[in-house]
């Protein structure tokens, strides 16, 4: 096989390591666009005269937005040219920071949200390619590192974000993301190579042939229930967290809510550790211990509420959790049918995200009604529903 890139170059069937690196900070940079909005979510309110639940939405309805993006567009991954289809979203992506920093309204705000969730699927087409473009015995350590730059993409956002906004306001977080997206768009014409398309039917056979994926493959579905119930917990946890930490006893601002991004991304030291427990062991291994990682971390941050410390353990355990269980869930879900590798990952990634919409949403709820003991519990639903799936497969 043979990936010929726009100036002329070659990739043979081992990925350069320039190419996972570049793949992993597009991953990152992408990704950071749809949680950028989460530690600002006090100071949107503000400027638009919000309720803390008309906030929250702002965050749900941007992973919607990338949820129908995963839907829709990523499946043409197998049908039409990715690098064409990367260059296409990552411009819509950037205009759509760019209209949310200008937003004038909570209505012009929710659109703009819903559009870069639906333009930031970009890393759900570079994974597929990655996987296809690395030999066998590596797939999930080369994986690993491309889905590092994804996950620390979601982590830092929030630290840069919340560092950006305290010091500039959150219009100025749009802008910045909206000027790293054309940036990327000039590098990424270049750098990227061309990946042929495999499926030659119809978008309509594309489609339908999603339900004909999840009929056949139990694994497949196994994994989209797991990605559901890991993200939505991880979505009840981060969506609440700064109103948390922005009320008593703590009252931090949004750059201190966003160093526990900071703190979390350590917890991507876990990405290439577990694509090579993947390699060796097999994923569901890796898969029940992250599950584990997780209920450890929700029970070490529902036991006291006033303890930072308890906060700081709990996250770098979510957070290694939630690298080590994605990680190893797309490893498995990739070496299942690899002409398919969009579509298969569009049922992945779509059901995911899903459960990080109705986590954002819940977990809202939740602090509202219940406050963070709530929180921690609902969390915690959701994390000993996907132990209990896992628990006996093998």
């Amino acid at each position: 096989m043979k990936q010929v890139m726009k100036t002329g170059m070659t990739i043979n069937d081992t990925i350069s390591s320039g190419m996972v690196s570049l793949m992993a900070l597009t991953c990152g940079l992408v990704v950071a666009n749809i949680y950028y909005n989460q530690p600002l979510l006090i100071q949107i309110a503000e400027s638009f005269q919000l309720s803390n639940k008309q906030a929250g939405v702002i965050a749900t309805i941007t992973q919607v937005g990338y949820t129908l993006g995963l839907l829709f567009i990523v499946p043409l991954g197998d049908k039409t040219e990715r690098r064409k289809l990367i260059l296409i979203k990552i411009a819509g992506a950037a205009v759509f920071m760019l209209m949310a920093a200008a937003s004038q309204s909570y209505a012009m705000m929710l659109i703009a949200s819903l559009l870069i969730g639906f333009f930031s699927a970009v890393p759900q087409l570079l994974l597929p390619m990655a996987a296809t473009l690395a030999p066998d015995e590596s797939r999930g350590r080369i994986v690993g590192k491309v889905m590092s730059g994804l996950l620390i993409g979601i982590l830092l956002s929030r630290t840069l974000s919340g560092f950006i906004g305290a010091q500039l306001g959150w219009r100025a977080v749009f802008v910045f993301g909206g000027i790293a997206m054309i940036v990327l768009l000039v590098v990424l014409n270049y750098r990227l190579p061309v990946d042929p398309p495999s499926f030659t039917g119809s978008y309509k056979e594309l489609m339908q042939s999603l339900l004909t994926l999840v009929r056949q493959f139990p694994g497949l579905r196994q994994a989209a229930a797991t990605g559901f119930l890991m993200f939505g917990a991880f979505s009840v946890f981060w969506t609440t967290l700064v109103f948390l930490l922005e009320g008593a006893p703590f009252y931090f601002k949004s750059d201190m809510v966003g160093m526990f991004g900071l703190i979390g991304a350590c917890g991507a030291l876990a990405a290439p550790i577990a694509g090579k427990s993947t390699d060796r062991k097999g994923p569901q291994f890796t898969i029940r211990l992250g599950v584990i990682a997780a209920v450890l971390a929700f029970a070490t941050m529902g036991y006291d509420a006033t303890s930072i410390i308890g906060l700081i353990i709990g996250v770098i355990l979510l957070d290694i959790g939630m690298q080590v269980t994605h990680i190893s869930n797309q490893s498995k879900v990739f070496a299942l049918l690899p002409e398919a590798r969009s579509r298969l990952n569009t049922v992945y990634i779509s059901s995911s995200f899903a459960g990080g919409s109705i986590g954002s949403l819940v977990g809202t709820q939740a602090w509202s009604a219940y406050g963070w003991t709530g929180v921690c519990v609902t969390g915690t639903i959701f994390i000993l529903t996907a132990l209990i799936i896992n628990i006996k497969s093998k």
